[in-house]
């Protein structure tokens, strides 16, 4: 496998988007996503891999991601990131192969896919053709339960759907497997921000 873990927030119909920006503002699921991403043994570092629209809606001050190596995918090689902070090391890359081949380097300790939708697709359906380096084999995936945000207008692959012979690629892992491997507890069950609820989750590819 290839150990590429994609993390999402999603409601119950898999949205994750409105007008290329999060339709919800939670700081407890933000903080979570920040910890799990930046959590790393002494000496390491985890890198973040995301598509040029993911870069572009990160507020300018909070880019790139500190204490992560910030991968950026654009098909566009003359593409200025121009990150206004520099407090973490920012590469450019042309596609998913290169994204992940630049984070191969030596004190990566975890290799992150935190949007957009495009690229979240490509690891969860990968092409035939597709080296087992960019396949996605974990999902932490924070669960949107209510409301139902019928505004998005992004959405991620049904990837808990069942596969074309009928069986389930997907698996819920325990909530201890969860916090065994953020390495941080992780508060189980329904969680109430801003009369919004969600549950952090972790799925394993079978």
């Amino acid at each position: 496998m290839s150990h590429l873990t994609i993390i999402v927030a999603a409601t119950k119909s898999n949205g994750i988007g409105q007008h290329g920006k999060l339709p919800w503002r939670l700081s407890k699921e933000m903080a979570y996503f920040a910890r799990v991403t930046s959590t790393a043994p002494e000496g390491w570092k985890n890198a973040v891999i995301m598509g040029r629209k993911t870069w572009e809606s990160i507020p300018t001050n909070f880019r790139p991601l500190p204490k992560r190596l910030n991968v950026v995918i654009s098909h566009n090689k003359d593409y200025e990131l121009a990150p206004s902070n520099l407090s973490a090391p920012v590469h450019l890359c042309s596609n998913l192969t290169s994204a992940v081949e630049s984070t191969s380097q030596a004190g990566i300790h975890r290799r992150f896919i935190i949007g957009g939708a495009s690229l979240i697709s490509e690891t969860l359906n990968p092409a035939s053709s597709s080296p087992m380096s960019c396949i996605a084999d974990r999902v932490l995936l924070t669960r949107i339960l209510a409301p139902d945000f019928l505004q998005c207008d992004i959405y991620m692959p049904d990837f808990l759907g069942a596969s074309e012979e009928g069986k389930a690629e997907w698996k819920q892992a325990a909530h201890d497997e969860l916090v065994k491997w953020v390495g941080f507890d992780v508060p189980a069950g329904v969680q109430e921000e801003k009369g919004i609820s969600y549950e952090f989750q972790m799925w394993l590819r079978q």
